[in-house]
């Protein structure tokens, strides 16, 4: 596993800036990965603080568990999705968090272990699951979902348009036998694409792969449920920070932030009513020059926040 451990944060700098430094704080981090934010939020924060790194990937638990300690501030880590992750939290007599950080997507280990079926680069099972103890997995979506089903979930999650025509492919292809792994579904999906797609920028199948990881993983769902309990959580003053990677996702965080934000307006008479909660990226913040340079993966990140009053 020590070889997939690698992990560059993401507008790290952008994240520590909205960070304080007081002591006696409560930090839940709901996307722990190999600890790569939360190291350095923790180094941060004063003394007497608590951390909570939550991840659905047991791997990423054990490998925090074993490699990192504090003496300065108490460390938990916690084998949860985004939805059970402040339920989880509040077991330990929590009661609201002075900050909170989601990092929305694949995580670069999972990303980088051909074990893992993330990638379309390995040849390897179809698996996608981020938290191994699930039951669903790519080749069950893959071999079992109807044409009609592939068709919605290619076009709604990955916007993809040969959707029909991929889904059909692989409905015609899995008769003949099942489809096991990542490069056989690779081939699948290429073969019945136009030239256009099959020579355009990317990888052709990038959004296909990206729809299947959404429905394996319920990601969309897990992101609105977990988001909004996560905002409810913060104290006053209280900061969330939120890093999104593509359009879908950035929709849904703008929305959930904007219905905490905005408040709601009675009639056409009346003013938009006060809320307890202020939008400190009214325009979103995106990845430097300079760290472009040294982390292509955070050439489509978006980083969003939400206060408390």
């Amino acid at each position: 596993m020590n070889e997939y451990n690698n992990h560059q944060p993401v507008l790290l700098n952008e994240v520590l800036s909205f960070v304080k430094t007081d002591n006696n704080q409560v930090i839940v981090d709901m996307t722990l990965g190999r600890f790569g934010h939360g190291s350095n939020i923790v180094k941060k924060i004063g003394s007497g603080s608590r951390y909570y790194g939550i991840d659905r990937d047991n791997d990423a638990i054990n490998y925090c568990s074993e490699h990192y300690h504090d003496d300065k501030v108490k460390l938990r880590f916690i084998h949860s999705n985004f939805s059970k992750g402040i339920e989880e939290v509040k077991k330990y007599g929590e009661k609201e968090a002075d900050f909170i950080l989601l990092d929305i997507g694949v995580s670069s280990p999972q990303f980088d272990n051909p074990d893992r079926g993330f990638s379309y680069r390995f040849d390897s099972p179809l698996d996608m699951r981020m938290n191994q103890d699930d039951k669903l997995t790519c080749y069950d979506v893959v071999n079992n979902y109807s044409e009609n089903q592939l068709v919605e979930i290619f076009s709604k999650y990955g916007q993809c348009h040969n959707a029909k025509r991929v889904a059909n492919n692989i409905v015609n292809r899995r008769k003949e036998k099942p489809i096991k792994t990542t490069l056989q579904l690779v081939d699948i999906i290429k073969e019945v694409l136009p030239a256009k797609e099959l020579n355009g920028i990317g990888h052709p199948c990038k959004q296909y792969f990206l729809a299947l990881r959404y429905e394996v993983n319920k990601e969309l769902y897990e992101l609105e449920i977990g988001l909004k309990e996560a905002i409810l959580f913060l104290k006053k003053e209280g900061r969330l920070a939120c890093i999104s990677f593509n359009f879908l996702e950035d929709k849904i965080v703008k929305n959930i932030i904007n219905e905490f934000t905005r408040g709601e307006k009675k009639d056409k008479y009346k003013k938009i009513e006060t809320t307890n909660y202020i939008n400190l990226t009214k325009k979103p913040i995106t990845a430097s020059e300079e760290e472009l340079k040294t982390n292509n993966r955070a050439k489509s990140a978006i980083l969003r926040i939400i206060e408390r009053r």
